[in-house]
């Protein structure tokens, strides 16, 4: 059985998105030879969102946005019980001297995060990569890697599960934190 608690619901959701917009805003002002890259699927739904929230505050302007599959650059995906599914890569822009904002949902032990900079290589060579996470999990890293704009940070146990939860998906924005307790 697994308890789960809510670590974040709707407005602390949204305020936190607004938030990391705004630190956006005063690193990258215009956002001229920058762009988002989400790392799929998590990274691609907080992506979405940042811009949706960017061109809000922003009043438009066109931010290149990208979706980085990194399903067989992560090294561990031989070990993978069930055969493994691949998302669609959607680059439609070079990243060649770009200053590039990378996007994941949850920043735990660093490997999806390596797997992503191998992967985003083989783009081009961008200018600088900056890390934005909507939750850090500080604690479990096992790669040296820590994000440059962060939501909310977590000191978690290695066995829970921080599980972000999309409206367009489950119904509502959430963060919830579950650990596996014996009955």
């Amino acid at each position: 059985m697994q308890s789960a608690r809510v670590l974040s619901e709707k407005e602390k959701f949204d305020l936190t998105i607004e938030r990391l917009c705004y630190h956006l805003i005063e690193d990258y002002d215009d956002f001229q030879n920058t762009c988002i890259v989400g790392i799929q699927t998590g990274g691609v739904q907080l992506a979405t969102r940042i811009l949706e929230k960017l061109k809000s505050i922003l009043r438009g302007g066109d931010i290149p946005f990208g979706k980085l599959d990194i399903t067989f650059y992560r090294d561990d995906f031989r070990t993978s019980k069930k055969p493994l599914a691949a998302n669609i890569n959607d680059m439609p822009f070079v990243i060649e001297n770009q200053k590039v904002i990378l996007v994941d949902d949850v920043s735990y032990t660093g490997r999806s995060v390596q797997a992503a900079m191998t992967a985003l290589n083989h783009y081009g060579r961008p200018q600088s990569v900056k890390l934005l996470v909507l939750v850090d999990r500080r604690f479990n890293r096992e790669i040296p890697v820590r994000p440059d704009y962060i939501g909310i940070s977590v000191d978690a146990l290695d066995d829970a599960y921080v599980r972000v939860e999309w409206q367009e998906h489950e119904g509502e924005d959430r963060i919830l934190i579950e650990s596996k307790i014996k009955v």
